[in-house]
């Protein structure tokens, strides 16, 4: 495959490598008003690992996707992607910094005006500065890996949400990231279609190496991709494991709390 997000047929979720240090965040801290999202936040991630956040509503983590993709900055702290600080840092650096890291949003945010093969050459084109030819031949390989070869030519208004969202995915990848960051990927779509997207997900974790960093409420496909799942509660993460640790044999009262009440 000449996308380059890192192929690798032969790969199993089980067998991913530590790459080094990926994501860091140090003594991290977001306030909203009154309210602290994130309360001096520790937490790393290794390239190459499918790390997910589970939770209670607010406890944080969104906010962390968003302080990745720089669409809030954090009120104390630092934060460095493979190896550059993403903050404090300047515009420049942000910029640089955020070319490495894609990101797939609760609601899809495709352009209605551009068709689906555009909307997916766009950025890599005017950010990257791709040739278009090159763009084009990328984003028609990731609609066939995403199963919608047939659609290059259609609007957002003519896709089903299920179809959106696999747009919005091979959007995402067609930047080339290190680093992919899922939010609720599944929450706005009919329960008929969350399957379909979860399928493709489980896809790419499994024939990539690229690093993913998921925020979700669907805990089988958490159990599926993850090398590490991390349980937060009040801006904090409170226990930390594999899968199987962290599903079959919890240790803080609150993260025994929280799955007895969604599994």
């Amino acid at each position: 495959m000449s996308t380059d997000i890192q192929h690798n047929p032969e790969k199993n979720p089980a067998d991913n490598r530590s790459g080094g240090e990926l994501i860091r965040l140090e003594q991290v801290t977001k306030r909203f008003g009154d309210n602290t999202v994130l309360d001096h936040l520790d937490f790393s991630v290794e390239a190459g690992k499918h790390v997910t956040l589970i939770g209670p509503s607010g406890s944080g983590k969104t906010t962390i996707l968003r302080l990745l993709m720089t669409l809030t900055k954090p009120d104390e702290g630092r934060i460095t992607v493979d190896g550059e600080q993403l903050f404090p840092a300047t515009e420049k650096q942000i910029r640089e910094v955020r070319k490495k890291i894609g990101m797939v949003f609760q609601q899809f945010n495709l352009f209605p005006n551009m068709p689906v093969l555009r909307n997916i050459t766009e950025a890599p084109v005017t950010v990257l500065g791709l040739p278009k030819d090159e763009a084009e031949a990328r984003a028609r390989e990731l609609l066939d890996l995403v199963g919608l070869a047939d659609k290059c030519d259609a609007y957002p208004s003519q896709l089903s949400g299920g179809q959106q969202q696999r747009v919005a995915i091979a959007r995402a990848l067609a930047m080339r990231p290190k680093v992919l960051l899922l939010d609720e990927v599944t929450s706005a779509l009919d329960p008929e279609l969350v399957a379909g997207v979860l399928d493709l997900l489980r896809d790419i974790a499994r024939t990539t190496d690229i690093t993913m960093l998921c925020v979700t409420h669907e805990m089988n496909f958490a159990r599926d991709i993850s090398d590490q799942v991390l349980m937060f509660d009040s801006g904090r993460v409170i226990e930390t494991g594999s899968p199987e640790k962290i599903f079959n044999d919890p240790e803080n009262d609150r993260t025994r709390e929280f799955l007895s009440a969604v599994l």
